[in-house]
């Protein structure tokens, strides 16, 4: 964060300083919720969550070295006191799940006006550039691509994992100095106008939107709503802004009238009417995509990624526009893509074991159009290895409202449609019951486990035997293909850890 005095953050948040606090004390530091992670010069979030209570970690963040925490109430040592907000009616954010006297909202809500002046001084004194991301599906691994690009340029903030809701947003933006030059900002929405709020923390220059798919349709009730809420990005753009839209799908090309922004486009499918486009598509054996970019202002240039499926592709180009719309040249672009590795963990993090099983661990989240772009891969990857098993550990995707029931059966069609061998479905609900009743109809050997620990065994029985016939089994380089995926609340993460646990990687 900018170096600031206790006294501008309390007039910044509309906070009091606390009787400890000395006004003309100077926040040097990072901005933290966890005790932990707090250094020097510091402010501490006094978070209040579902479990624990940041109040109670006030004095271990001070021991710690932060200069002053930003409360509710007073805590006994140097705080910004900031009013608790009561909950709105209909409010079905990640923040006010587990708020029910408004503590929470009221710290976010001094901590997005902290980060919003930050944004602002930045962006107007310093030349901060502002990245929006959006979509139902790929913005984090679009995040980190974009991130890739952008370090060939300058210092680029980008969130960790998927820092993407009204508290993870202004925590983002609050890891900007006056050094930085470009912030990445994803941005989730579970509701119409949680985006145009997230604007207005950060108002980006640059606004990409990826798809418009399933994700939260249970709370957007269709696509066209989820399309209102994710084209709220694109209204936001200034009009010397540019906005990334995917010529691929038809809600995402349409929300071209909605931005005063100059529009550029970007199609995975060789569409040569976009701007940014892809050709020559190919696929190496664990799915890792390579294909010749084509840009308004140079030559085509071949890209080979490192991250993994087919899906990627689109998300390359969406980081290849923002790249090249702000100055970075094509052979910096495919150099930089090529080099770019995914940092956001439990994110289609591939691993192969000595022993020649490949584990693609994609549990942090799944919806409809993921899932399929992950069943896929595995389906491919497999392929490419005759014999061999291909093993689905896939659990329940949230948020699908009455549909859910049906999103999950007609999985059991994709893995049947990339010749799947085995399923491991994991949970109890009627969707899970679904989703297993149509793959054993779809003659997939498919079984259902309760929790992770089940999984877990499963799949290591299942690895440590040879398929029938297989008489050369301890003699192949490359076996067994896992893909473990669900939302996040599933922690199906500890399945793929399990698996790879122990093992020496290739």
């Amino acid at each position: 964060m900018i170096d600031m005095t206790l006294a501008r953050i309390a007039e910044i948040t509309g906070g009091r300083l606390s009787p400890e606090a000395d006004p003309d004390a100077r926040v040097t530091g990072f901005v933290e919720f966890d005790s932990r992670k707090i250094g020097p010069g510091g402010l501490f979030v006094a978070f209040p969550g579902a479990r624990v209570d940041g109040h109670d970690y006030v004095d271990k963040a001070a021991q710690a070295g932060a200069v002053a925490a930003l409360t509710t109430k007073e805590v006994g040592s140097p705080a910004v006191i900031v009013e608790k907000l009561p909950p709105r009616e209909g409010d079905n954010s990640d923040l006010a799940a587990n708020d029910p006297d408004g503590s929470a909202a009221g710290v976010v809500d001094g901590m997005s006006k902290l980060a919003a002046a930050v944004a602002r001084e930045l962006s107007d004194e310093h030349g901060l550039t502002i990245v929006g991301v959006t979509g139902s599906a790929g913005k984090t691994s679009t995040k980190d691509l974009i991130a890739a690009v952008l370090s060939r340029a300058g210092e680029t903030v980008a969130p960790p994992g998927s820092f993407n809701n009204e508290i993870g947003h202004p925590y983002t933006v609050l890891r900007c100095t006056e050094d930085t030059d470009f912030l990445v900002a994803e941005m989730s929405a579970r509701g119409i106008g949680h985006i145009a709020h997230l604007a207005t923390i950060a108002p980006p220059k640059i606004g990409v939107v990826l798809n418009v798919g399933s994700a939260h349709i249970g709370e957007f009730g269709s696509r066209e709503n989820i399309a209102i809420a994710k084209g709220e990005l694109v209204e936001a753009l200034p009009a010397d802004g540019v906005a990334v839209l995917n010529a691929d799908d038809d809600l995402v090309a349409g929300m071209a009238p909605r931005t005063a922004a100059r529009v550029v486009t970007f199609s995975e499918t060789g569409n040569t009417k976009a701007d940014y486009y892809a050709t020559d598509v190919e696929l190496d054996a664990v799915a890792r995509a390579s294909f010749t970019m084509h840009t308004p202002n140079g030559s085509p240039q071949r890209v080979e990624l490192g991250v993994f499926g087919a899906h990627q592709v689109g998300n390359a180009l969406a980081a290849a526009a923002v790249g090249v719309e702000l100055g970075v040249d094509e052979v910096t672009v495919a150099k930089a893509l090529s080099s770019a590795h995914s940092v956001s963990v439990n994110r289609m993090d591939v691993n192969t074991r000595a022993d020649g099983v490949t584990v693609i661990n994609d549990a942090y989240n799944a919806n409809p159009e993921s899932m399929r772009a992950a069943i896929a891969a595995l389906g491919y990857t497999a392929a490419a290895r005759p014999g061999v098993r291909s093993v689905a550990v896939l659990g329940e995707m949230g948020e699908l409202g009455p549909d859910a029931v049906e999103q999950h059966a007609l999985l059991a069609d994709e893995l049947a449609r990339y010749r799947v061998t085995h399923l491991v479905a994991v949970g109890d609900s009627a969707s899970m019951a679904a989703l297993h009743e149509r793959a054993v109809a779809n003659g997939i050997n498919a079984t259902t486990v309760s929790d992770t620990e089940a999984a877990a065994q499963a799949v290591g029985a299942l690895l440590s035997s040879p398929p029938p016939g297989e008489d050369n089994w301890h003699e192949r380089a490359d076996r067994d293909v896992v893909l473990v995926k669900a939302s996040n609340a599933a922690r199906l993460w500890v399945v793929a850890e399990a698996l790879l646990q122990g093992h020496t990687l290739r």
